[in-house]
């Protein structure tokens, strides 16, 4: 049987975040986690959806269905409808958030909830945005820091969505590049991260190798990355995002919704570039359920089988 906690011997973890950090484990040692806080940041077009996506007792039931190792949500939804599953599922409350109308340029995710409020519900860990790079982060940081420490206080675990945004990182290769990502999920490590949520980065834009105010080693990095085939770009480029986070355990996204060879093909990247696991919402629950847990397994068997940390 392999290391139950293999992704998590490289920094010290206190032993209240170990042991609320083994729900969320599969006996591999991997995770796989269901989010659904879209609803606050994408208004309410999920509902669109094949499935019947706007119904939290769907999404729950697809969370225990299909074996997930938790599931995120906000406040409201852990309160009147996770609780009527008895702890069925494990919990990660997000406890911040921000609506789809207030511009991104100034980007800032205030509080829906509390570590308080987490500690009370059973929760299994906190789940916080972090916006790096944003001109709102003398707000931002601080808020996070206030967080960190009543997770120090409780030995509750905090999973930080490492998430590039405002105008500033529009002008320095957008949030989905290599540069910015892994810039933020090395200060989720500076800011005291248990778990690091990230996005698969992507190819800059030709016009960034233009831009003067972005400095010459991203640049040079970058023009490396693209020497290299679409795939082997993919994986280095998820391996730099692990390497950047320094043995935290680092959960990739799976943003849109994407085709199914399509997110295959990411989860096997994210997998052979070091991640510790997924977590993938829209791409999950707005499939029909059959479908839905199809997928799950693939995602599963590829964790169990293939996902090895880079730090040991």
């Amino acid at each position: 049987m392999s290391d139950l906690f293999r992704f998590f011997r490289k920094p010290q973890y206190t032993p209240g975040e170990i042991t609320r950090i083994r729900p969320l484990l599969r006996e591999s040692g991997t995770s796989l986690i269901l989010p659904y806080d879209q609803f606050i940041e994408h208004d309410i077009r999920h509902l669109e959806a094949e499935s019947d996506s706007g119904n939290p007792d769907y999404i729950l039931d697809l969370a225990v269905s299909g074996h997930y190792n938790a599931v995120a949500i906000h406040y409201g939804l852990a309160k009147r409808y996770w609780t009527r599953w008895e702890g069925a599922v494990p919990l990660l409350l997000k406890i911040n958030g921000k609506t789809g109308f207030p511009s991104q340029k100034q980007a800032l995710s205030v509080y829906t909830s509390s570590v308080e409020d987490a500690v009370r519900l059973g929760a299994s860990a906190i789940g916080y945005t972090m916006y790096y790079g944003t001109p709102s982060e003398t707000e931002d940081l601080p808020q996070l820091t206030a967080v960190r420490r009543l997770c120090d206080r409780y030995g509750m675990p905090l999973v930080i969505w490492a998430y590039p945004r405002g105008e500033a990182v529009d002008g320095k290769g957008g949030k989905e590049s290599s540069y910015v990502l892994e810039s933020a999920a090395r200060m989720a490590v500076e800011m005291g991260a248990s778990i690091i949520k990230s996005n698969l980065p992507k190819a800059w834009k030709p016009e960034f190798f233009e831009n003067t105010d972005i400095p010459e080693y991203p640049k040079k990095v970058e023009k490396e990355l693209q020497t290299l085939s679409k795939r082997e770009q993919k994986v280095e480029r998820a391996a730099r995002v692990v390497k950047a986070a320094q043995g935290v355990p680092v959960l990739f996204s799976g943003g849109s919704e994407i085709s199914e060879a399509d997110l295959m093909e990411n989860a096997q990247v994210c997998v052979e570039g070091g991640c510790f696991g997924f977590i993938f919402g829209r791409n999950m629950w707005k499939r029909k359920k059959d479908d839905a847990l199809r997928v799950t397994k693939l995602l599963q068997d590829t964790l169990d089988t293939k996902a090895q940390p880079i730090f040991k």
